[in-house]
């Protein structure tokens, strides 16, 4: 089975502007992401609408594809670039991955996880979970919550706490409940990932603004792994000067 990486990178940001360039001790951010994605993935590419970040992986050696300025998710990206990519190497790939460009503490094990559930062949889309140990974590919107089966295929991603918890008083939910947080990393299939981009924004996509909820709510199956690794983004300036001081970069 092959497979892709593709970084999708945009310089324009509400809340930090040209964060793929930001400098992280002589390094780009996505230099970095990049980076720690090939350790999992043998053929990796940022797809970008700016010169900017274009050139800056191309000067440390890596792989840049251009794409449209008009994407509204970073899956229609990920879809044109690979397009791009397979019409100009004549490369067909079986799964993409989607690799978040501002992780740079993104873990070969976990890409390697949501490789592994490809091994099943009703997988149409992967992602990985990881269980919730911070009360707080619960209840806190910005913290995606997944319900998953038995077998680890994906049933509901919310804002909401859920499973909800009859009975118990919101300060022991985390001692009666099993709780797992969404990790954002992404695989497809790549006649998956072609269709998914061609259905209409879903009811349940716009109420919870998770892009997941349309591809659920119009039958696809999302296999999810479960990690231990915890997810680190940086989202704003003050992000990324709070993990230099924690010393983990």
């Amino acid at each position: 089975m092959r497979f892709i990486g593709i970084i999708p990178a945009r310089y324009a940001s509400t809340r930090f502007p040209g964060k793929p360039l930001a400098d992280i001790h002589g390094k780009t951010m996505i230099q970095r992401v990049y980076e720690q994605t090939l350790l999992a993935i043998d053929e990796v590419w940022v797809a970008t609408d700016d010169d900017r970040i274009k050139h800056a992986v191309e000067n440390f050696g890596g792989n840049v594809v251009m794409t449209s300025q008009h994407h509204q998710s970073g899956t229609d990206r990920i879809a044109e670039a690979v397009s791009k990519i397979s019409e100009s190497n004549q490369n067909q790939y079986d799964v993409v991955i989607n690799i978040q460009g501002d992780e740079p503490f993104i873990q070969p094990e976990q890409i390697e996880s949501v490789k592994k559930c490809f091994n099943s062949p009703n997988t149409q889309i992967a992602t990985l979970v990881k269980k919730i140990s911070k009360q707080e974590d619960i209840f806190d919107p910005n913290k995606v919550k997944a319900v998953i089966s038995k077998e680890q295929k994906a049933l509901y991603f919310s804002r909401s706490p859920i499973p909800y918890q009859r009975g118990i008083e919101e300060e022991y939910w985390i001692n009666h409940g099993t709780f797992y947080k969404h990790i954002g990393m992404y695989a497809y299939k790549n006649e998956v990932l072609r269709e998914i981009t061609r259905i209409d924004q879903s009811s349940l996509e716009l109420s919870e603004s998770l892009e997941q909820l349309r591809w659920l709510e119009n039958g696809y199956w999302i296999q999810t792994e479960i990690t231990n690794h915890e997810s680190i983004g940086i989202d704003t300036p003050e992000d990324l000067e709070r993990v230099k001081e924690m010393g983990l970069l």
